[in-house]
């Protein structure tokens, strides 16, 4: 496999389009070798990022795309996500009291905690109309 390998992947904002996105990992899990658990955190990864941006970046109703690049560059796994709905920092959510009963956690947050769990980094930029959410997962 070459050094640096990239790809690009558009999706709608249709909860739907999930499924594309699990045959789109499983076709680069194929194609650049991966291993099986590393594709499974990032089937993880990936539904509960692009859930939060199909679920609530955009007015209910309205159609717009969602952006996801991948690279893979010496043992690296890099994904960008980038959509024009709502601004919304993710880093910057508050972690979940993980140790409290599940009745008395408040709902929501936890897709953001697996998300750090699992990937070594997460940032975000806003740029002009447009969230940009990267994480990179060693290899």
């Amino acid at each position: 496999m070459e050094n640096n390998v990239n790809k690009t992947f558009i999706i709608r904002n249709e909860v739907e389009e999930l499924n594309r996105v699990v045959a789109f990992l499983e076709q680069l899990a194929e194609e650049w070798q991966l291993p099986a658990n590393t594709i499974h955190s990032i089937h993880l990864v990936l539904e509960e990022a692009l859930s939060n941006v199909i679920l609530y970046a955009y007015e209910k109703g309205s159609t717009h795309e969602i952006r996801i690049d991948v690279n893979y560059t010496d043992h690296q796994l890099g994904i960008t996500i980038t959509d024009t709905g709502r601004p919304f920092d993710p880093t910057q959510q508050k972690e979940p009291d993980i140790h409290l009963p599940a009745e008395e956690r408040p709902i929501g947050g936890l897709g953001i905690f697996l998300i750090r769990k699992i990937m070594d980094e997460v940032s975000y930029l806003r740029s002009g109309q447009e969230n940009i959410l990267r994480m990179t997962k060693k290899i």
